[in-house]
């Protein structure tokens, strides 16, 4: 079961512009994006993955006001568990533990114990 994260996003729309298309891609990705009642800030929920769909489209994007909402959910990263960590490095394909633990801010043990585990070493 692939854990849901709950984060909230204060003053969403106010901090972003062109905030429909961000919207659109995140709700493309089968993400729950929703306004916590009628206040400014906003809730996403998502699992790893869709959460790392959402850092790469706004990598990609290179719009000024979206980073910090892609600083904002790598903080999230640091809860990610050894399996999340092994599928982000599969997905990766040639990653060396630099990175890795530039991607993901994970520790150096758990880089290493990743790719010894990719590799076959462990």
């Amino acid at each position: 079961m692939e854990v849901i994260n709950t984060i909230k996003l204060p003053s969403f729309l106010r901090r972003t512009m062109k905030a429909y298309a961000l919207k659109a891609h995140i709700r493309q990705l089968g993400c729950d994006l929703s306004r916590i009642g009628r206040s400014r800030n906003w809730q996403l929920k998502a699992n790893f993955g869709q959460l790392q769909g959402i850092i790469e489209f706004i990598e990609q994007e290179h719009e000024e006001s979206w980073i910090w909402l892609a600083k904002l959910l790598k903080k999230e990263y640091q809860y990610l568990s050894h399996e999340n960590l092994l599928a982000l490095a599969t997905r990766m394909g040639n990653v060396t533990v630099t990175a890795l633990i530039s991607q993901t801010d994970c520790t150096l043990a758990q880089a290493r114990k990743v790719l010894d585990e990719l590799e076959g070493l462990d």
